[in-house]
């Protein structure tokens, strides 16, 4: 099988270069012929021409090799010449040679049939050697093929992981984009409420330092007042008891007194529209009372909204003093209401 298989490879050699140098079909069959008998050995046939050549038509090899071998025959003949061997001789003598030449032939033919056998022999074990080889190599390649659709298989798996991870990463850092984000919302979001409560407490301040402002002034507003009506009050007490002793003494000198009574009168008429007049600014005092007095519930109640925010400031009032300072504010007026309903 080894020795076969280069012969092969260096006839197929061969006749590639034949066909450059031989263009022509029949020129290229002659010498094909030619080195398969001389060189390798090898009996050409037509059906074995065609199949290295594979030109022209199956009856050209056929035409060739037949011409072929009657050169071959004319050649082969042996002529035998001397000058001293009559003519029949020469004739028997190149005939004697020809047949020696031809039995040669026939067992070198023999000889090589032979060796043709055996190595047809090994070729046919080689081929079922090959067989076994091919059908290991056909299971290995089972094997191969499964193990190349695992391998593809687990490449097709690491890809679709790669790209779940890359799109996890891609998750990842976008939403560490958005908690960062979030986070400086949040940062900016509590550096503005700090700025809100910190405007917030001190306008608060304002407005609590405007309501004690308010409430000062109030006070102040309230216990003048007080004092005018007092003043009012001891100014028309005098002057009833002055009109008391002007009627006593009017009883005992009618006529007499009663000049002094039409002046007193007068006088009382001034006096009552004095008191009018006080009245009239008591009631405005009263109006500007209430007024200042719904002004700082107002402030006490947005005081009283903020305070759960404040309560570590300590600057809300409690209760307790507010209730003070209502009553404080609303005892002037019942005291005035009360001299007013004995006036």
């Amino acid at each position: 099988m080894s020795d076969a298989a280069p012969d092969e490879v260096r006839i197929t050699a061969e006749i590639e270069r034949l066909k450059v140098e031989f263009p022509k079909t029949r020129e290229l069959y002659r010498e094909v012929c030619a080195l398969l008998f001389f060189r390798f050995g090898v009996t050409p046939t037509a059906n074995r021409l065609y199949q290295l050549v594979r030109r022209g038509s199956m009856g050209t090899p056929t035409a060739v090799l037949s011409d072929f071998w009657a050169e071959l025959r004319e050649k082969s003949r042996v002529r035998i010449e001397h000058a001293d061997l009559p003519e029949e001789l020469q004739g028997a003598a190149g005939e004697l040679v020809a047949a020696l030449w031809t039995r040669a032939t026939a067992s070198a033919q023999a000889s090589l049939e032979a060796l043709r056998v055996e190595v047809e022999d090994a070729r046919h074990e080689a081929e079922s050697r090959v067989a076994t080889l091919q059908n290991d190599l056909a299971r290995t390649e089972t094997a191969l093929e499964q193990r190349t659709n695992a391998l593809l298989a687990a490449q097709v798996r690491i890809h679709e992981l790669e790209q779940a991870q890359a799109a996890g990463e891609a998750t990842r850092a976008a939403l560490e984009g958005q908690i960062a984000r979030l986070q400086q919302d949040g940062r900016e979001r509590d550096a503005a409420l700090v700025q809100a409560r910190a405007d917030f407490a001190a306008e608060l301040d304002k407005l609590r330092a405007g309501a004690e402002l308010a409430e000062a002034r109030l006070q102040a507003a309230e216990k003048r007042a007080l004092l005018e009506i007092e003043r009012e009050r001891a100014t028309n007490a005098r002057l009833q008891k002055d009109l008391e002793a002007a009627t006593k003494r009017a009883t005992r000198a009618e006529e007499s007194a009663r000049a002094e009574s039409q002046t007193l009168q007068g006088q009382l008429g001034d006096l009552r529209h004095q008191a009018g007049m006080l009245e009239g600014r008591l009631e405005a005092l009263r109006t500007a009372h209430a007024a200042q007095t719904q002004e700082l519930e107002a402030l006490r109640s947005k005081a009283n909204a903020a305070a759960p925010t404040n309560k570590a400031t300590g600057t809300r009032r409690s209760p307790r003093r507010a209730a003070r300072s209502t009553d404080s504010a609303a005892t002037p007026m019942r005291v005035m209401r009360k001299k007013s309903a004995k006036a």
